[in-house]
């Protein structure tokens, strides 16, 4: 049996890159974390953080985005690059790229997506900006002839499930809900460990080569009308149900300060606009994660929902 590749997650102490790396680690890849300082004050969030990495067996490899020389270094030292940068670098990814290529050795580059189908929106700003940036990321690495995979994730379930997208809150209603557009759009959420697991999967698998992974599970696509739903069931209560006019919602992301109105446009282009599901997976791009492995077993909405009960 071939070994298992050697995996440098940068952006790794980020939101979705740190299930990365503990998804790698824990599937026996040799994981190195990309970092421009490689200690950090213990009892700190990151420094947690770190000490949790060295003890699940994860390398620490010094590098900087700004620093060509340090990634070229770094890189050559692996066999798969996974990006998971924030928004605010998605288009410093271009020095990767360059690393990439003048390192010569990697055999897949996995870039900073895990969100929307990019090719496949109806976004208004600010997040139109924002996923324009990841479709030119896209096209380099493809007029590059870079080995890669694309993981289509859609919607974390961390941000939107606790709160049922309610903007402000930080536990779901129990009296009033508030519904984006009629509530009918189809909706993906999936759990960031799900998203890992899945991710590190396709590592060294041949079918994903230069292909799309779509993260949509159906225990995982909703509507927000059937998502009221389930919870009101859950609880035992029915919600009052407010629902806002698109042309209100509009409106409401013009007037919002950052970073609301950034998650208003990301709830507009899936709760209204439907762009998690109003277009079908094309067989010779893309596969969808839950048939590709059908033995991880993921936690669906109606059970990561449990929880807050």
């Amino acid at each position: 049996m071939a070994s298992k590749s050697k995996i440098l997650i940068i952006g790794g102490t980020g939101y979705i890159g740190k299930y990365i790396v503990k998804a790698s680690a824990k599937s026996g890849h040799p994981t190195f974390a990309l970092l421009r300082e490689t200690t950090a004050a213990s009892g700190t969030e990151r420094g947690n953080l770190l000490e949790s990495f060295t003890k699940s067996g994860v390398s620490f490899l010094q590098g900087d985005l700004n620093d060509h020389g340090s990634l070229v270094k770094a890189i050559k030292q692996v066999d798969v690059v996974i990006c998971t940068v924030g928004k605010q670098l998605i288009q410093e990814q271009v020095k990767v790229i360059a690393a990439i290529k003048e390192a010569g050795n990697v055999k897949r580059f996995f870039p900073s997506e895990f969100g929307n189908d990019v090719d496949n929106i109806h976004a208004v700003e600010p997040a139109l900006s924002m996923w324009n940036k990841k479709v030119k990321i896209r096209r380099t690495v493809e007029a590059e002839r870079i080995p890669h995979t694309i993981v289509v994730s859609n919607f974390f379930a961390g941000h939107f499930l606790p709160s049922l997208a309610q903007t402000g809150a930080t536990t779901p209603p129990r009296d009033k809900v508030v519904i984006l557009g009629d509530g009918n759009p189809r909706v993906i959420c999936n759990k960031e460990e799900d998203i890992g697991t899945y991710t590190i999967k396709t590592v060294d698998d041949p079918r994903t080569l230069n292909k799309i992974l779509y993260i949509k599970p159906p225990g995982n696509s909703i509507s927000f009308n059937e998502l009221v739903s389930l919870w009101e069931k859950k609880i035992g209560k029915t919600l009052e149900r407010v629902y806002v006019s698109e042309e209100q919602l509009l409106k409401d992301i013009q007037a919002a300060p950052f970073p609301v109105n950034v998650t208003l446009s990301l709830e507009h282009s899936a709760f209204v606009k439907g762009d998690h599901t109003n277009y079908k997976i094309d067989p010779s791009i893309g596969l969808e994660a839950s048939e590709l492995y059908p033995d991880v077993k993921y936690t669906t909405i109606d059970d990561y929902m449990n929880q807050f009960v």
